[in-house]
């Protein structure tokens, strides 16, 4: 009798153990979840603020070579400018002595 007694105690210390175990393991599975849910909030994180980051140096990118585009188009329009002012000029004389011949 006592060893029936005996291996019902070790059948429900079993039992009790594996009990436990599961309750550790679906413990264990809950923080191993949550520790995944920040991990992978933090990756998406870190990749918006590089995503962010990479679009204000393109915006950046651009408005610099804008702005070296429109100082180049400022310079050379000043230079022709230039150039058709002197070709006027020159032809201002012209036209003067035009004008004097047809009106004298």
């Amino acid at each position: 009798m006592a060893e029936i007694s005996e291996a019902i105690a070790m059948i429900k210390k079993a039992e009790s153990d594996a009990e436990q175990l599961i309750l550790d393991s679906e413990s264990k599975s809950v923080d191993m979840i949550n520790e995944s849910k920040i991990n992978a909030e933090n990756i998406i994180n870190e990749a918006k603020k590089a995503a962010e980051e990479e679009a204000k140096n393109t915006v950046f990118d651009a408005e610099d070579k804008a702005k070296k585009e429109a100082q180049s188009i400022a310079k050379d329009g000043g230079a022709n400018v230039a150039s058709l002012k002197e070709k006027a000029m020159a032809n201002v004389d012209d036209a003067a002595s035009i004008i004097v011949k047809n009106v004298l």
